[in-house]
């Protein structure tokens, strides 16, 4: 599938003309670069929530999370404890799913246990995908590169849990470390 026609006429990728809140999302945050501990913690644990799900799911729940983990403020969050756990399985507003519970809480504390000096951030840049000529269709954009490997491997040995390829390679994308707006597609020439 190659760019499609939005609700306002520009190209956008395929995907990101469902639904509002995909274009909305597309439009104004996916490939556009984050920053800050914080923010990619939300990042990185949103995707690794959406893991088997649709990213629409997430998407539309995505405030929910934010309440329900505090504001993903990492700090906050590795200081939860076996009720915060029963609070979040009861809550209807997220993805109430353990495993997916337990590891946002264990990211925490890895985020936490990061050695001076190194950031989230700083691992993601480390692992940055070269760019590469912008993709014509949905088919040429991959769901995991060497990089995306790599950067799993290396999050995992730190001890950050539900980070495997595919998810490391979502966030890379949702993130601004890879450019995979298609070639036509209007957001490609106009991130920042």
């Amino acid at each position: 599938m190659s760019a499609v026609s939005g609700s306002d006429g520009r190209l956008r990728c395929g995907w990101a003309v469902s639904s509002a809140d995909y274009e909305a999302y597309h439009d104004n945050e996916w490939g556009r670069p984050v920053t800050g501990e914080a923010a990619l913690f939300e990042r990185i644990s949103l995707e690794a929530f959406q893991s088997g799900l649709s990213w629409i799911t997430i998407l539309r729940k995505r405030e929910n999370f934010r309440v329900a983990f505090a504001g993903f403020e990492p700090r906050r969050v590795a200081a939860f404890d076996d009720d915060d756990v029963t609070r979040l399985l009861g809550d209807a507003g997220i993805v109430r799913n353990r495993a997916k519970i337990l590891a946002t809480i264990a990211n925490a504390h890895a985020l936490l246990a990061l050695p001076a000096g190194t950031t989230l951030g700083g691992i993601l840049d480390a692992h940055r995908p070269a760019p590469k000529p912008a993709p014509q269709a949905l088919t040429d954009v991959p769901a995991v590169v060497p990089e995306s490997v790599a950067l799993a491997k290396e999050l995992r040995s730190r001890g950050f849990r539900f980070v495997g390829p595919t998810t490391a390679y979502a966030m890379q994308q949702a993130t601004g470390y890879v450019n995979d707006h298609l070639a036509s597609c209007w957001v490609r020439n106009n991130s920042a």
